[in-house]
């Protein structure tokens, strides 16, 4: 490896070791070569950018494509004494102004900058006068039509190849399946790119999925788990999110509401609420999430299906950054199903575009489905492989029951047929239940051969069958007709009885009522208090510069100098996490600490000491008697 990069990673970010591809990505940037960069969240794409930019000299440019991921990065980079910028629309004429003065004179090591902002001339023109190190495109999978965060303005981006020739140029995302890829690498004209493809597992995330029955009431049960921790709760509609926020609030939660029809200063105060705070939990829409760098959020939660799996995965991904147990639920229902159907069809995108999304949601369905390992199928969209079962979700952990449901199938798609094909799952539930509705009596559905020949299942059980049907294929919701239930060509053989169906049993999953999880659970009880006195003096200094407790330390570098209870400044530069930059600004604050609670702990002996020798001579004394 590079030593001046292996030295930068030790005296700028305090870290003695690079992790998975990370050396590898870094020592390609420096030879000067393109790259494709695939890294799970929190796998640390940031550093294979920021280091090439340190080591190389001149500017590192960034493309970012949100100006709220701009500003957390920026911070914390200055927090470790590197000289940062970014050039948005939030700044005010004269910031910029200064930014560009600053750019001029070498003075800004990193620069961050928006794909729109990027591809203006006046910009173009600015930075042809700059020498950059290294260009990093994070999030590129915005580049790829078929992906699932598609933004036009990341197609202009293919030009900068000609316009900094030799600057190499890093794309870098967590989320892209193979197809994706091979997109990313023509779209943004990469020259012969380097591919780094980290493997996509993260096995401290939790799968759990189930089907919806009462939303509030399964959110308060499973919330029940994770007291006092922060935690994503994403909705797909914005007035859910207000709703859920405020039910939460009611039940004593520290809840906030997150959407894109929020006022700005609300949405950019929430944010900082929840960076900052140390148990708050955000009821949000995908408006909320990319960028945000909050290592122990401990639980996502989602309350409607995603559009895709790569979505899902994304979202998912928020949660368990820094490698501590964390949880993905998802509660989901037929209602979903036709509401994302009827988006897509409603959507003005182009028949082939329409046919990819529903695709990508049928997939989506398919895995909430299935009744084995659900990591397995998750990994192998994205073309990673999981040699074994995981352990670590729902179907692993409580695997679920199966049953025979041929005759059901075959009752409820009768039913389906002989009303016509024109009504909805509820109606078509109904005359299999034999219920006595206005709807019923109208259409003279209680005449029908099928009315009433389903009472032995009850009708959420009704309602599980129509969803696996339609996830199967052997059903499909017409949008056009409302949502009419409407047979498919591969029905038929299921009808005749020339195959056998079987359907996942719903049930309700066990919600186990936990202890908080923090670093603090692997230290001997000796050193808990000193990391908790430690967590809270990061807090104070936290308030303080308005940062979020997580950019002065982590809880891991806590619980390391709590651990190892440096006594010196050369000691606390040995502790993972700690730089030069912020062994200067923090060390003293922190040393004072672990020096205070040793003299408390070695007055405490002293204290016992002499109360034990007392007691001894008491003891003696009356022995002499």
């Amino acid at each position: 490896m590079h030593d001046t990069a292996l030295q930068t990673l030790r005296d700028v970010f305090g870290y003695r070791h690079f992790r998975g591809d990370q050396a590898a990505v870094i020592e390609a940037a420096l030879a000067g070569r393109d790259a494709l960069v695939l890294m799970p969240t929190g796998g640390g794409k940031s550093l294979c950018y920021q280091i090439p930019a340190l080591v190389r000299g001149g500017v590192g440019l960034v493309v970012s494509p949100l100006i709220a991921l701009m500003q957390d990065q920026v911070r914390a980079l200055h927090e470790l004494g590197i000289e940062a910028a970014f050039l948005n629309s939030s700044l005010s004429r004269e910031a910029q102004h200064d930014v560009i003065a600053r750019l001029k004179a070498g003075e800004i090591q990193l620069l961050y900058v928006a794909p729109e902002r990027l591809v203006q001339p006046h910009t173009q023109a600015l930075l042809a006068d700059v020498p950059l190190s290294v260009i990093a495109i994070d999030e590129a999978h915005c580049v790829s039509q078929w992906g699932h965060d598609f933004r036009s303005d990341y197609l202009a981006l293919d030009t900068l190849g000609e316009l900094f020739p030799g600057v190499p140029r890093l794309a870098l995302t967590a989320t892209a399946t193979p197809i994706v890829r091979e997109e990313i690498v023509e779209r943004l004209a990469l020259n012969d790119p380097a591919v780094f493809v980290s493997p996509f597992d993260r096995p401290n995330i939790r799968y759990l999925v189930q089907p919806k029955s009462d939303t509030r009431r399964q959110l308060t049960q499973f919330l029940q788990g994770h007291a006092g921790e922060a935690g994503i709760v994403y909705c797909l509609s914005r007035k859910k999110t207000e709703s859920i926020a405020e039910a939460l609030r009611r039940e004593g939660h520290n809840a906030l509401p997150y959407h894109a029809g929020l006022s700005a200063e609300m949405r950019a105060d929430h944010q900082h609420r929840f960076l900052t705070e140390e148990s708050v939990i955000v009821v949000a829409t995908i408006a909320f999430g990319m960028g945000i760098d909050r290592p122990d959020v401990r639980f996502v939660a989602h309350l409607d299906l995603p559009k895709s799996i790569e979505s899902y995965y994304q979202e998912t991904g928020r949660a368990g950054r820094d490698g501590e147990p964390a949880e993905a639920w998802m509660i989901y229902g037929l209602q979903d199903v036709v509401r994302l159907r009827q988006m897509v069809d409603d959507s003005e995108a182009d028949e082939d575009r329409k046919r990819h999304d529903r695709q990508k949601l049928d997939a989506l369905l398919g895995w909430c489905e299935v009744t084995e390992c659900r990591r397995r199928p998750l990994l192998a969209y994205f073309g990673d492989e999981l040699t074994e079962d995981c352990g670590n979700c729902d179907n692993c952990l409580n695997p679920p029951a199966t049953w025979d449901g041929t005759e059901a199938a075959q009752k409820l798609l009768s039913a389906v047929y002989r009303t016509g094909q024109r009504f909805g799952a509820a109606h078509v539930v109904d005359v299999l239940l034999g219920k006595t509705t206005d709807k019923i009596a109208q259409h003279r559905h209680d005449r029908l051969s099928v009315y009433g020949i389903g009472t032995e299942l009850a009708g959420p059980a009704w309602r599980s069958v129509v969803r696996q049907l339609i996830v199967q294929g052997y059903l499909k919701s017409d949008q056009s007709r409302y949502g009419a239930l409407v047979l498919t060509d591969r029905s038929r053989p299921l009808l005749r009885g020339e195959i056998e169906l079987r359907l996942r049993e719903d049930r309700k999953l066990k919600t186990e009522k936990k202890q908080r999880r923090d670093a603090a659970a692997d230290l001997a009880p000796a050193d808990q208090s000193l990391f908790e006195a430690l967590r809270k003096r990061r807090k104070e200094i936290a308030d303080r510069l308005d940062l979020p407790p997580y950019v002065i330390f982590h809880d891991a570098t806590l619980q390391q100098m709590a651990e190892h209870r440096p006594k010196t400044e050369a000691e606390l530069l040995s502790i993972n996490g700690v730089g030069e930059a912020k062994l200067e600004r923090y060390g003293d604050a922190f040393l004072e600490i672990i020096t205070a609670e040793a003299a408390a702990e070695h007055a405490e002996e002293e204290a016992a000491d002499a109360a034990a020798d007392q007691a001894a001579g008491v003891s003696a004394g009356a022995g002499t008697r």
